[in-house]
């Protein structure tokens, strides 16, 4: 982006200066040979003039003093006054004419910037457009008043036609998944360029909020296991979110959809617990105040075509400073709610924890957070493989069969305990985020992003990717 060409303004100011700086030396110059020199007696014209001067000066001093040559001009001194008076003339007349010389050229180059100021903001405007969809570049204090005025980010704010050619008229076909206020479709933009759409809307103004709420955050959040925010839209009374395209979809998706997890070997959700524990550490120790996620789940966590794993959906967050019972409707989804959050409304980065443990659960035993036992009684994934998790005869048998006797038994109880702690009903018993994530990194090969140290040559360590 160019930037603007800077002010004239200094410059002339500066070369004002000079030139009211050397003006008093060429007045002071001019004036000393314009006669302001003292005056000096002329020889007398005559004999008797001489004489009469002479009889003027005996009359007032009261006696005769003659001195010698006394009726001479001093001719030697008049000649000396006149040539450091020459001389002075010659300095202030040079130093006038550096400053006049100078003047002009500050003057036409003043011209030149003044031409390219003027100018200046037409080539701004041409160095911001974008060959997607038209994006132009607007503040979000624009938008929302709720905002506060110390955020100075910007975030594209994209025209609902382009959305609206993108997903091809938000068809059916393009839709990717739903949630409680709308759909995500798959956005097709000029240029070879795909993303994410979110629609929301509703009659509930929950959306709105929400909609706010997950601007506000992802405009400040840069990781690589949080979703990337591309831009928004408002349009009547729909709101649109662009994100990032995560190529295959979300962790729930691939566990509980049609593939049941094929495509997921033990080290990949092992990698898949380390990004989201990564994204989740990065929330809660590093920004500035802590972020609590308030709403994670498997449906949540989108991944790339790497099987990279990204935190999405801010839409529920909320700072560490604003999470007091009265401020806070309860929300969340069933399954991973903790139970301090659900029972008191007590919220803490513990709460994460829980539902991170619920995720790694699901990951061990590919089974969902809730699961229907009869018509009218469900049973949750925590109540149902607790018993069986703290014990080693019985872990083996209830872990997703997918992944059954394709890992090592050792990083297995290591995962399970990991899981347990995560899930406790008290919540000064969980782990801080921080140490789930170095529990981890020794059970995630270097290529994937931990520091174990694979052997090829074991059937049970394979990096590879189940067959579908």
């Amino acid at each position: 982006m160019g930037s603007m060409p800077p002010s004239p303004l200094p410059l002339l100011a500066s070369s004002l200066f000079v030139f009211l700086f050397l003006l008093p030396l060429l007045c002071c110059a001019v004036a000393a040979d314009g006669g302001t020199s003292p005056p000096v007696a002329s020889a007398p014209s005559s004999p008797a003039a001489a004489a009469n001067a002479v009889g003027e000066l005996a009359s007032s001093n009261g006696s005769v003093a003659v001195p010698p040559a006394a009726a001479a001009a001093p001719a030697p001194l008049v000649e000396g006054r006149r040539h450091h008076l020459h001389k002075e003339l010659i300095i202030a007349i040079v130093f006038a004419s550096i400053a006049g010389v100078t003047i002009v050229l500050a003057a036409l180059y003043a011209c030149i910037v003044w031409q390219r100021y003027r100018r200046g903001p037409d080539d701004f405007k041409d160095t911001q457009s974008t060959d997607t969809a038209r994006i132009a570049l607007v503040p979000m204090l624009s938008r929302f008043n709720s905002f506060k005025a110390s955020k100075k980010c910007l975030v594209a704010m994209m025209e609902y036609t382009s959305l609206e050619k993108a997903t091809g008229n938000f068809s059916e076909s393009n839709v990717l998944g739903a949630g409680g206020f709308g759909c995500v479709y798959k956005g097709n933009f000029d240029g070879g360029f795909v993303a994410a759409v979110k629609r929301l809307g509703g009659e509930d103004q929950e959306y709105e909020k929400e909609f706010e709420n997950e601007l506000d955050l992802l405009q400040r959040i840069r990781h690589s296991n949080i979703v990337s925010l591309v831009g928004f839209c408002i349009h009547e009374e729909n709101r649109f979110i662009v994100y990032e395209l995560m190529e295959n979809g979300s962790l729930e998706t691939q566990l509980h959809g049609p593939s049941d997890g094929s495509a997921l070997s033990w080290h990949i959700r092992m990698k898949i617990a380390l990004d989201t524990a990564r994204g989740l550490e990065y929330l809660h120790e590093h920004c500035n105040p802590p972020i609590i996620h308030r709403d994670l789940k498997s449906s949540n966590i989108l991944l790339d075509s790497d099987f990279n794993a990204k935190i999405s959906d801010f839409g529920l967050a909320v700072s560490s400073g604003n999470r007091s019972k009265g401020n806070l409707k309860l929300s969340g989804t069933l399954g991973y709610v903790a139970p301090e959050y659900l029972l008191d409304g007590k919220l803490t980065e513990k709460s994460d924890v829980y539902a991170f443990g619920v995720v790694l659960l699901e990951l061990l035993l590919g089974r969902r957070p809730i699961e229907k036992m009869t018509a009218s009684q469900c049973q949750s994934i925590v109540t149902w493989a607790m018993p069986q998790l703290i014990d080693r005869s019985k872990l083996p048998t209830i872990i997703d069969p997918v992944i059954k006797n394709t890992m090592d038994l050792k990083h297995l109880y290591q995962v399970a305990a990991v899981a347990v702690l995560c899930v406790q009903p008290e919540p000064s018993y969980r782990p801080l985020i921080t140490d789930v994530l170095h529990s981890l990194i020794p059970l995630v090969p270097t290529e994937l992003g931990g520091t174990l140290r694979v052997t090829t040559d074991s059937p049970r360590v394979s990096m590879h990717r189940s067959p579908c």
